[in-house]
């Protein structure tokens, strides 16, 4: 009964947006009026402002933010493509009561979701796509994703409250609406207010909607697997986050690319030193806030046991046995995650690429910017490391750290710049020697070594020069004992 009470609310405070929009038009033709009546050269600037600002909000309200298929995220399956995957989501849009998405999209992401390109801020019904994440497939069972395309259906369900559809259409829409203008702050500043009352009621709505949801997935799949299912959620999504931070970004760097984006994610996310990291991430306490749009994981866990078990056929495959071919789809799927210049890189085993990648953005600019620097501060046509001695021994890292900001390096503090890019140089020339590489982990970020694994970082013997030039001695004995000689230049 609160909940409907809740999103009744929510309606009405979804009609009244489309008074304040009312409001805002007037005010805005009130304004043009008076500027073109007295023609005052700063009320014409105003009133220009103003009503270019008033067509992004009215664009924003009225127009349906349907995206060309080019700007679409992943690619396009039909029926005839997919056919199993498409029987499946038909089959569970059937048992919670709503309409068969007109699209389904295999998405490069750890994500699946139901939008819908819904007119007047949700209140009118439009097409409706489905995201299926390929990167998510490779970690579920196919009753775990019955579950989660389940419960995303479930948002659209007849069986919510009949007002519980309009407010969870009307949320999303009236954040596009927000989002589309950018660049007209005043105007947008209105409709955040309002929006930040609309969410604080309607997020309760949302919440009692996730916990639908899940209920309706509950009686699809049953309560375990739509209980693993919200775990392995949440592990795969930490799990694709730091994929995507370590590894993945090192492929501009390297200027080389995997033959296999995907592979590379299920290895990382089945290798056994992982499982524990996950397992924190999983179990870890959630902040809360009255604006989440989501219970947390352990009230929806909890709400899950307290369901009944329902009678449903387990099905132990995994997810990816939903699809006609795992393989050509994860690539089509790839590929529209990659620009063409990517595609067209030289493909490479992900150790290379990781230590290709570090190579290039930590040790080689490192290694070109700090010898030009000290050759140019020197006037040394050929600097070495006895240049760069010489400059810190000088007192020169001032110098030195503001040639190395107009290279492009960031930091606040210069001792701490110029000790990071001065190491890096240093353990570039290691590198160079053979004396040290990059060594690849799923599990961490790569680490350079030594010859007997020892982890090497050379921050800790450069500070000391950089904050006193009395200590360059010592950090040349240093750099002797690891093989780098005085003489030593890229």
């Amino acid at each position: 009964m609160i909940t409907t009470f809740r999103a009744a609310v929510a309606v009405v405070l979804l009609a009244g947006f489309y008074v304040l929009v009312t409001a805002i038009t007037a005010g805005i033709a009130v304004l043009d009026y008076y500027a073109v009546r007295y023609g005052h050269a700063g009320g014409f600037k105003v009133a220009a402002f103003a009503t270019i600002g008033g067509l992004a909000m009215l664009r924003g309200v009225f127009v349906v933010g349907r995206r060309q298929d080019a700007d679409q995220p992943g690619v396009a399956v039909s029926p005839q493509d997919e056919p199993e995957l498409w029987r499946t989501v038909t089959e569970l849009a059937t048992r919670v009561r709503t309409r068969v998405p007109d699209e389904i999209r295999l998405v490069p992401d750890v994500n699946a979701a139901v939008s819908e390109d819904a007119r007047l801020l949700g209140l009118i019904r439009g097409r409706r796509h489905m995201y299926v994440g390929v990167p998510l497939m490779l970690t579920l069972g196919a009753d775990e994703l019955r579950a989660v395309l389940c419960h995303e259906l479930g948002h659209y369900s007849g069986s919510h409250t009949r007002l519980g559809g309009i407010t969870y259409r009307g949320r999303t829409s009236l954040i596009r609406t927000i989002q589309r203008l950018d660049g007209h702050a005043i105007i947008r500043t209105f409709f955040t207010v309002y929006a930040t009352i609309y969410l604080r009621v309607s997020q309760a709505v949302s919440r009692r909607q996730e916990l639908e949801a899940d209920a309706s997935a509950v009686t699809v799949a049953g309560r375990r697997a739509m209980g693993d299912a919200l775990r392995k959620v949440r592990a795969a999504a930490a799990a694709w986050e730091f994929y995507v931070g370590n590894h993945l970004r090192m492929i501009g760097p390297a200027q080389a690319r995997p033959a296999d984006l995907f592979a590379g994610f299920y290895s990382l996310f089945h290798e056994p030193s992982m499982g524990g990291e996950l397992a924190k991430v999983v179990n870890a306490p959630e902040e809360r806030s009255p604006y989440d749009s989501h219970p947390s994981l352990a009230e929806r866990l909890a709400a899950i046991g307290r369901l009944p078990e329902p009678s449903v056929r387990p099905d132990p495959r995994p997810a990816l046995a939903l699809l006609a071919d795992p393989q050509r789809a994860a690539m089509a799927t790839q590929a529209s995650m990659l620009t063409p210049e990517a595609l067209r890189l030289p493909v490479l085993e992900w150790p290379q690429i990781v230590e290709r990648g570090l190579w290039s953005a930590s040790n080689a600019e490192s290694l070109k910017d700090v010898f030009e620097a000290v050759g140019a501060m020197t006037n040394t046509p050929q600097p070495t490391v006895d240049t760069v001695l010489r400059v810190l021994a000088g007192g020169g890292a001032g110098d030195l750290g503001a040639r190395l900001r107009r290279a492009g390096w960031r930091g606040d503090d210069t001792a701490e710049l110029v000790s990071r890019v001065v190491a890096r140089a240093f353990e570039g020339l290691l590198i160079q020697a053979g004396r040290a590489r990059y060594v690849f982990s799923w599990s961490d970020v790569a680490k350079l070594r030594d010859s007997n694994g020892n982890e090497i970082d050379l921050s800790g013997i450069v500070r000391p020069a950089v904050d006193d030039p009395g200590q360059v001695n010592a950090l040349h004995a240093s750099l002797t004992g690891l093989g780098i000689t005085a003489d030593a230049h890229p």
